[in-house]
């Protein structure tokens, strides 16, 4: 990121300023010596230097003050750049007035605060200092010359001179400005499309764990089934421990149906449907979670005000990464939920909107914007049973949300305000991205 910068939204280092006044008072001082000691040519040589001396001793208070580090505001930057101006200005004065050879070095703290700081603060620099090239014109000292000659320049020229700095100041500062802004504007979205790639990446090495899973598990899942059902058949249905032998086979049945899932071609699509409706799609999201003691209620409406084909329900492709990441944030929300879990779906012609809410203790403050990165997690266990051994990796929801982030929907977390605790997960779509293309909705209607 292009930290100098920000057009008021960040803060310009110290190290900067002082640093371009050094190689000004170094380059003044030296001129100024050249003209008088070289040259031999008159000019009030102790005002000259007090100038400079002025900007010396600011630029060693500032370094005795603040840290290098040190970050100023944009208002504090633009005293210290109208400074620069006027003390330059002040050279000029005592030099010569407009016809100064180094009075287009008046633009200088223009083109400065052109590339580090907001609008405002550069057109009321730039104003300044049109004012004080103006006031050169006609008000100065002699130009340094050959002893007995006054080298005196016609008023045309001069306002020539003028002319020529207020338009080379107003070219340059735009310019300037214009290239800051394009060089802001590719460093984020190169920062954005690293972050991206990033996740991607992420992504990638997930999918190739999953395979792996998928294949290494299958075999002990598989004999964990089959001596549960063994075990129900010679214990009989009246024994004590009946019902636990039936739940690890119908939950052996389930890990068996996600790893089929997980090997599943993405090209494969679903032989029985092809389409699906937003209801369809949270009831089927949410039907292997309903019966883990919570309730999961479920609505899907029209939003108010929304009319004609607004008002119709959006039909979309199905999608197994959809269905597993809008599955996976029903889970979460069963999880942590007290009692009651509700799941909302509202359309218009615009957009299509789901919202997860649970009765839970909400999400930890400290943690809700880093939620839905890999290795963030604050899940236990299933039903609200945790433990201090109940752990994860936080890679399930950054799953889910790089999934639905990939069929085109933004997630917003909050927590619920008022008395009542509880997260909100809000999912929004463009209708566009969600709807399936009209054959599949006629198929669909087939």
């Amino acid at each position: 990121m292009f930290r100098l910068t920000g057009f008021g939204q960040e803060q310009v280092r110290l190290a900067t300023i002082v640093r371009l006044r050094w190689i000004a008072v170094f380059g003044q001082l030296l001129a100024i010596c050249f003209v008088y000691f070289g040259l031999g040519f008159e000019l009030p040589l102790a005002y000259c230097l007090v100038l400079i001396a002025l900007s010396a001793w600011l630029n060693v208070f500032l370094l005795l003050q603040f840290p290098q580090r040190h970050r100023m505001s944009a208002p504090f930057a633009a005293t210290l750049l109208t400074y620069d101006m006027l003390q330059l200005a002040g050279l000029i004065y005592f030099t010569g007035g407009i016809g100064n050879p180094f009075v287009m070095l008046l633009v200088a703290p223009c083109i400065v605060s052109a590339a580090i700081l907001p609008a405002g603060f550069t057109i009321a620099i730039c104003a300044i200092t049109i004012v004080c090239a103006y006031g050169l014109t006609y008000e100065y000292w002699p130009l340094p010359w050959y002893h007995g000659i006054r080298f005196e320049l016609p008023i045309l020229y001069k306002v020539g001179i003028l002319t020529a700095v207020g338009s080379g100041l107003v070219f340059l500062a735009f310019y300037v400005r214009r290239l800051a802004q394009e060089s802001r504007d590719m460093s984020t979205a190169l920062t954005a499309t690293e972050l991206v790639l990033a996740r991607e990446q992420k992504l990638h090495a997930l999918d190739g764990l999953a395979a792996a899973a998928a294949h290494e598990l299958g075999t002990p899942l598989s004999t964990i089934y089959l001596v549960a059902k063994e075990l129900q058949a010679e214990l009989g249905p009246d024994h004590p421990n009946a019902a636990d032998l039936a739940l690890l086979q119908s939950q052996s049945d389930r890990c068996r149906a996600i790893l089929k899932k997980l090997t599943r071609k993405p090209s494969e699509q679903d032989p029985m449907h092809a389409a699906i409706s937003i209801e369809e799609l949270i009831n089927e999201a949410g039907a292997p979670y309903s019966e883990l003691g919570k309730v999961l209620m479920i609505s899907a409406a029209p939003a108010e005000g929304a009319t004609g084909d607004g008002a119709v329900e959006p039909v979309g492709l199905r999608q197994p990464g959809l269905l597993y990441g809008l599955g996976n944030i029903i889970e979460n929300a069963i999880d942590f939920a007290r009692f009651t879990v509700n799941v909302t779906a509202r359309w218009d012609k615009d957009t299509v909107i789901v919202e997860i809410l649970d009765d839970g203790p909400g999400f930890p403050a400290d943690l809700i914007d880093s939620i839905g990165d890999p290795y963030v997690t604050t899940r236990g266990g299933h039903s609200g049973k945790q433990s201090k051994e109940a752990s994860g990796l936080g890679l399930g929801f950054f799953i889910a949300k790089t999934l639905l982030e990939r069929s085109g929907a933004s997630l917003e977390l909050e927590n619920r305000s008022g008395e009542k605790t509880g997260a909100l997960v809000r999912l929004t779509w463009p209708r566009s991205a969600f709807a399936a293309p009209d054959g599949w909705r006629a198929h669909q209607l087939a």
